[in-house]
């Protein structure tokens, strides 16, 4: 059993808690991770540029920003740890901007349901370690957000959109 906490800052319809809730656990189901412990925090862009800024050095909103809690997710060696480790795993927090998801599910055709399943699909797997910032690492995490969000119902990830 996961235990995912969805908690909402800022100008946020508090019926979306629930929809992540049952997203992020449908993505871990996909990842075939149990027994896992997952923070989301549902915002606006007021709340994610500031933490943009602090965090990426990037002072404007963005969609969704991943916190580790289990070292640091970009050596890669933090997925073996976390899929070894005893008891409730430490997957991190995630934050994710509403505003942001809603314009980009706007500009792409689809609904907000569907643009938050991406997000959290694609922060997730930083959570676990994967990144795009060179051409092999994108490639494997662009496979992997093809995979669950298969899974999930469908879906073109991040990295495939960024080209990535």
């Amino acid at each position: 059993m996961n235990d995912v906490d969805v908690a909402l800052e800022g100008a946020v319809p508090e019926a979306l808690a629930d929809v992540v809730a049952e997203l992020a656990e449908q993505a871990l189901a996909a990842l075939e991770l149990s027994d896992c412990e997952l923070s989301v925090l549902l915002c606006d862009d007021a709340v994610i540029r500031p933490l943009n800024e602090q965090w990426r050095g990037k002072d404007a909103a963005t969609d969704v920003l991943s916190f580790p809690l289990e070292g640091d997710a970009a050596d890669g060696d933090d997925v073996v740890a976390i899929l070894d480790a005893d008891g409730p795993r430490m997957l991190g927090d995630l934050v994710v901007s509403v505003d942001t998801a809603a314009r980009q599910a706007a500009e792409l055709g689809h609904g907000l349901h569907d643009e938050l399943r991406v997000l959290l699909v694609h922060g997730l797997l930083h959570l676990l370690g994967h990144d795009h910032e060179d051409p092999d690492d994108a490639a494997e995490m662009r496979a992997a957000e093809a995979r669950v969000l298969a899974a999930m119902g469908g879906g073109v990830g991040l990295v495939d959109r960024a080209g990535g």
